[in-house]
């Protein structure tokens, strides 16, 4: 079944239902004169016909388009399992995921008034604008999933000499995949090994072009060898130093060898940056700590500080 608009709705009042109209013209505060429009991330909602039809049941009446106050009635794709970020093509229109569900507004909605629950706060989305346009019935939807990228580097000159195999990428890759999973976003993890020279790592980093993640290991010591943070450091357009601070002083209480490291985190364009030690184990303790972060600063490095 493809995916189609099968309402569009307006309420020139928040906390009222919407009406459905022949068309809704969205501009880069979302839908135009709509009571909430504005410059926020919940500019536009959307409700599958799929959530409605469970909901008459308990309503035990037919419901009509925009009484869940939504903007675009959706069907043929079960939206609360899409995720921020992904986006929605409506002809020339382009949404953006940023939100599933809400906080229910309980007594000041007017579905809820009538029937005790509502159906939006669990399963409605909310997008904002990228770009501009006309929706309308009837429209075919084109669903265009997020996919991540990370790019992983290593930086070892025995390894990328072929004298031993590199460990400590791969587990990069792993713990990476394994997050991501956790997520439900989609990844694409490239991974490369390069020898321990600052002009080849500053190659790679200004070739990241689309990377969300860029991650290396190794280097971040105080050898003759380890270039790695002193690359990375000056390349930072924001640097994120609480990350590392807590890193070493979780790890350096019982191991103060684990002090010596320089591992930086920061934003390079619009990219997370991370520099771990080449040890397996390192790469596990550090990606532990980091991983918890990484959900939050992607919403933020997007625009979406929500709080």
């Amino acid at each position: 079944m493809s995916i189609k608009v099968v309402s569009v709705n307006i309420s020139e009042k928040k906390g009222t239902i919407k009406v459905p109209v022949p068309r809704i013209e969205l501009n880069s505060s979302g839908v135009e004169g709509d009571a909430h429009s504005g410059n926020w991330h919940r500019q536009v909602s959307l409700l599958g016909l799929e959530s409605f039809r469970k909901f008459e049941v308990q309503a035990k009446r037919p419901l009509n388009y925009g009484e869940f106050a939504e903007n675009i009635t959706t069907e043929g794709i079960v939206l609360y399992e899409t995720h921020p970020f992904d986006r929605f093509m409506i002809g020339d229109v382009l949404l953006e995921v940023t939100q599933i569900g809400k906080k229910c507004h309980g007594d000041s909605c007017a579905i809820y008034r009538e029937v005790g629950n509502c159906v939006m706060p669990k399963e409605g989305i909310f997008c904002r604008v990228l770009r501009p346009g006309v929706v309308e019935a009837g429209n075919v939807i084109e669903y265009l999933p997020r996919i991540f990228k990370v790019k992983v580097i290593t930086l070892s000159d025995r390894a990328s000499a072929g004298a031993y195999e590199d460990r400590s990428g791969p587990r990069v890759v792993q713990l990476m995949d394994d997050f991501f999973a956790s997520t439900g976003w989609i990844a694409e993890v490239e991974r490369v090994v390069i020898p321990d020279e600052a002009d080849m790592l500053r190659l790679h980093l200004n070739d990241t072009g689309s990377a969300d993640i860029v991650i290396t290991t190794g280097g971040t010591g105080i050898g003759p060898r380890d270039i790695t943070v002193d690359v990375v450091k000056p390349m930072l357009d924001k640097e994120i130093p609480g990350i590392m601070e807590l890193i070493r002083v979780k790890y350096g209480a019982e191991k103060p060898n684990a002090l010596i490291s320089r591992g930086v985190a920061g934003v390079m364009g619009n990219a997370l940056v991370y520099t771990l030690p080449g040890s397996v184990k390192a790469v596990e303790e550090y990606l532990a700590e980091i991983t918890k972060t990484i959900r939050h600063s992607i919403f933020m490095l997007n625009g979406l500080d929500l709080h």
